[in-house]
């Protein structure tokens, strides 16, 4: 059920809004100057819904599916950093490390990491606010413009269900460094996991993710105290490294042979896209607003605590891979995509330690299955949202008992199979390239699109003569953050495929790798533009007050007074 609470309404204030409408009204088909309101499954323009008192139908209402609110702060907390911990951290880093070097490794990570905080900052103050399925596309359709809704749907959704695919694909490379079984098992197995788990209640999904994020966190843990041994003389080969690497051969490569400080410079830029992709995934902890208990209290709390432990990981990780082993190190650009080119394990091999490989490989595979697990799941999340915005049809946002999508999560797991491409002759590796490329694009699109959402927010809250002081959080440093999220992955987005223009490197197939997101953005917003005739939201008309969460249906939170309950509300 949704209601309106007005943060300019003191306690015992006769309200200046319109008052509450009979639920009979939410059968309106008024249009406004032709435009359909998606914002809603009735079509009511913002001022009519302003005051309205709802609640949810078969298919769901004002962007909210019928999907049941079983999701508790542990569960969205790690449903958070699952998202954010992916291959990228155990295999990617490598790469990264061999075309940048440790300093620009580094120094791409810190650039992303601002990106993505600011990413955070505006999610989580509209997420708050307005905790809806699906969110991301109904705040570009109820901020920007329906034709904006729709295009960042299309895109963000097949971001994920793309990565369904590129995430089994990795599992498949990482299973061939114990034997030669084909990929096509692995793919196979992988995917009926991800499907029976995307089928059932809710409350399972968070609890695997809860297992396999925690497999996860517990293994980079391990990775960093292993790396501290080697680094400090502690492995069996007792070689004491320190900053040695940074010094022989250096913090910063000359990318493709080119010399001096431009070749340091396109090493950062190659770097910055590895990062993307890695931390890509961070912002799912909003995705789970629909389903969470009380998303005015857990929302901001995961999004401040996720995004803070997710960025601390990857530049502690970015500062130790880059002592425990050299950028010029050939196995690291070897392209193995399994324990084999991981910057950790080839440290570990070099110490001289035993067994940790096999272990470390265990937990990559781990991390591959839960990164597509998860990806089904936002991509079905998007559909419902689609569907209830009348951008699908209807029967997408259709619930079974335990209020899972079925409709939409088969719609979100058919992308899957594309896993089996990594059958071809370019190999599994080949394909986890290609589809890496394509959903780091469509996911820095995303952030662009989000960042911007809350620029419109922020302008109708101005406009409307709400103080944003009054709402359930207020995100920092605003908007000036959300410019800098939305520039900053731009120009991400552009340069995103600068090395197939470097002299001898040009690959037709990288090149639409890395550049196709571009036009499957664009051309869908045109679409809809067209054919709709929709209309940019000015900030005077924008609908604040529709599809707020009511925080008396929320159980009642009493203050932990121990210390373990202390630590316990502090860690989830």
């Amino acid at each position: 059920m949704v209601v309106e609470n007005y943060p300019d309404q003191k306690d015992g204030e006769k309200s200046t809004k319109p008052s509450l409408a009979s639920d009979k009204d939410t059968s309106s088909l008024d249009r406004d100057n032709d435009n359909e309101y998606i914002i809603n499954n009735n079509n009511e323009s913002p001022s009519d819904l302003e005051g309205h008192h709802r609640e949810v139908d078969q298919f769901g209402i004002g962007g909210i599916g019928k999907t049941q609110r079983r999701l508790s702060a542990r569960h969205v907390t790690f449903i958070g950093i699952g998202g954010g911990i992916g291959t990228g951290l155990f295999i990617g880093t490598g790469s990264a490390l061999a075309k940048a070097g440790p300093g620009g490794l580094i120094l791409a990570y810190v650039v992303v990491a601002v990106i993505i905080w600011c990413v955070m900052e505006c999610l989580g103050e509209m997420a708050t606010l307005i905790p809806q399925a699906g969110t991301f596309p109904h705040y570009a359709s109820r901020f920007i413009d329906p034709a904006a809704g729709f295009t960042l749907a299309i895109s963000y959704g097949y971001c994920y269900t793309i990565a369904i695919a590129s995430e089994v694909s990795a599992a498949a490379v990482v299973v061939s460094y114990w034997t030669d079984i084909t990929p096509a098992v692995v793919i196979t197995v992988g995917l009926g996991l991800i499907f029976i788990v995307n089928m059932l209640n809710v409350k399972i999904f968070g609890e695997t993710e809860v297992a396999t994020a925690s497999i996860k966190v517990i293994c980079f843990v391990g990775l960093i105290i292993v790396s501290l041994v080697i680094t400090l003389g502690g492995a069996p080969n007792h070689d004491r490294i320190g900053f040695r690497y940074f010094h022989n051969p250096g913090a910063f490569t000359e990318y493709n042979g080119i010399k001096g400080s431009l070749g340091h410079f396109l090493g950062f830029l190659s770097a910055l896209i590895n990062a993307s992709f890695s931390f890509i995934g961070v912002e799912t902890v909003v995705i789970a607003a629909g389903e969470t208990v009380n998303p005015t209290r857990m929302i901001p709390k995961a999004t401040q605590r996720v995004t803070y432990r997710i960025v601390i990981f990857y530049l502690v990780g970015a500062v130790l891979i880059g002592m425990i082993i050299p950028y010029n190190d050939a196995r690291l650009s070897s392209g193995s995509g399994n324990a084999n080119s991981s910057p950790w394990v080839l440290a570990i091999k070099n110490a001289g330690i035993p067994v940790l490989p096999s272990i470390v490989n265990a937990a990559i595979l781990t991390s591959a299955w839960s990164a597509g697990n998860s990806y089904c799941y936002i991509g079905a999340r998007i559909i419902v949202a689609m569907a209830v915005d009348r951008q699908l049809p209807s029967f997408f946002a259709k619930v079974n008992r335990q209020g899972v999508p079925y409709y939409a999560v088969i719609a979100s797991f058919a992308f899957g199979p594309l896993a089996y491409l990594s059958l071809g002759s370019g190999g599994a590796a080949q394909a986890f390239s290609w589809i890496l490329s394509l959903s780091t694009v469509a996911g820095l699109l995303a952030w662009m699109t989000l960042c911007i959402c809350f620029i419109r927010f922020h302008a109708a809250c101005r406009a409307q003569g709400v103080d944003r002081k009054g709402l359930p959080y207020t995100g920092r440093f605003q908007p000036y953050a959300a410019w800098v999220g939305a520039i900053g992955s731009l120009i991400i987005t552009i340069f995103s495929g600068f090395s197939v223009f470097l002299k001898g490197n040009w690959s037709t197939a990288d090149f639409i790798a890395n550049y196709i997101g571009i036009p499957i953005f664009i051309v869908p917003f045109v679409c809809w533009k067209i054919f709709k005739r929709t209309s940019f939201r000015r900030a005077s008309e924008i609908d604040l007050w529709s599809g707020r969460f009511d925080p008396s249906e929320a159980p009642e939170y009493k203050e932990p007074t121990t210390w373990w309950g202390k630590f316990i509300d502090w860690l989830f």
